[in-house]
């Protein structure tokens, strides 16, 4: 069998390693499977340096379609051309494609007028509004899979509700979990955590990316406002990269309050991120993703959103969603800097194992 994974930017490597690894161990086990990686966009991607492939123990792409446009449509359209041109020339079984991304509907178009079968990787999820374009991603793409691979019920109900048939939907768990598991005890202690003081569950990690709570600098000002004061002295590192650094410290130079306890630093590896939030007191972000090793870890997490991809972080683990609440979030950074936290548990094979599962599903 050959399988042909599809990633369009640098979170879906995160989510893909597993499933090479757990492909590698099958064929290395006598079955008859290999896989291709392809990357949608450039080997000169400035994202994609070769410490996250060291990181995650996996190889570069295979293929780059050489896709680097802005534009949406653009984008949607080369990825559709160039992956044609790949199918066309490389025997191809199943195509696997990540989250909800364009080049990611991109590539699910083709496979399917290619007649080639399509599995979905995190189908499934939802923020039920049309005036998304990765909403409409999301069921484009899920309407023309033949395989769903969903993280968990929530998910699951969804494409039902669809119309999607139950034969076609396997609830393979979380598979961010199996990277975080893989790598646990490969985290590395930034350098940081000294150069700062900071100790283990003594600070707050703080994300921010999403265009919309940058834009509202506004409100943005005022979250920022709420969570220095209700952090109360605790020291607050933020990761900050591009347009979210550069808007958070013109902002901050506006707020009254004492600075030095918030620490704008430079983004980590993964291995050196996932120790900074796995011991950290608590977590502020607007990543899903993020969120959802929190729950993994057990550490507090409030999210600065309205929804979430994967409710469970919210119903079993340990998510609180705020919004973009400013009030909101200063009472629930208060209760985390208080230790009044939630009881949380992690969901529903949320295991580690979710790769090994799709591999089975794939060679059966």
């Amino acid at each position: 069998m050959n399988i042909c994974i599809v990633a369009g930017a640098r979170p879906n490597f995160v989510k893909v390693a597993p499933i090479m690894a757990a492909i590698d161990k099958a064929h290395a086990q006598g079955r008859d499977v290999a896989c291709r990686l392809v990357y949608a966009g450039i080997d000169a991607d400035s994202t994609l340096e070769q410490s996250l492939f060291d990181d995650l123990q996996m190889r570069r792409p295979d293929v780059f379609l050489g896709v680097d446009c802005v534009s949406l449509n653009e984008l949607t359209g080369r990825v559709m051309g160039e992956f044609e041109k790949y199918l066309e020339n490389n025997p191809t079984d199943v195509v696997i494609v990540v989250d909800d991304l364009a080049s990611t509907m991109a590539a699910a178009i083709v496979t399917k007028k290619q007649g080639i079968r399509l599995a979905h990787l995190v189908a499934g999820t939802r923020s039920f509004d049309i005036n998304m374009p990765k909403e409409i991603n999301r069921l484009v793409i899920d309407g023309l899979s033949d395989l769903l691979f969903t993280a968990g019920e929530g998910a699951s109900n969804t494409v039902t509700r669809e119309g999607v048939q139950r034969s076609q939907i396997y609830q393979v768990g979380n598979i961010l979990m199996d990277t975080l598991r893989a790598n646990y005890a490969r985290f590395r202690r930034p350098k940081l955590m000294d150069e700062l003081q900071l100790e283990e569950k003594g600070y707050i990690v703080f994300t921010l990316n999403r265009k919309k709570l940058i834009n509202d600098r506004e409100n943005l000002r005022l979250m920022l406002k709420a969570l220095l004061e209700a952090a109360d002295g605790t020291p607050v590192v933020a990761p900050l990269r591009g347009v979210a650094r550069k808007t958070v410290e013109d902002l901050l130079a506006s707020i009254n309050l004492p600075l030095e306890n918030i620490h704008l630093v430079e983004p980590m590896g993964y291995l050196e991120f996932g120790y900074l939030t796995a011991h950290a007191k608590g977590i502020v972000t607007d990543s899903g993703n993020v969120a959802e090793e929190a729950t993994f870890n057990g550490v507090p997490c409030i999210t600065l959103n309205s929804y979430t991809e994967h409710i469970e972080t919210v119903r079993t683990g340990s998510n609180v969603l705020v919004g973009e609440d400013p009030q909101c979030l200063r009472e629930t950074v208060a209760d985390m800097v208080a230790g009044q936290w939630k009881k949380c548990s992690i969901p529903d094979r949320w295991d580690g194992r979710s790769a090994e599962r799709i591999v089975q599903i794939l060679l059966s």
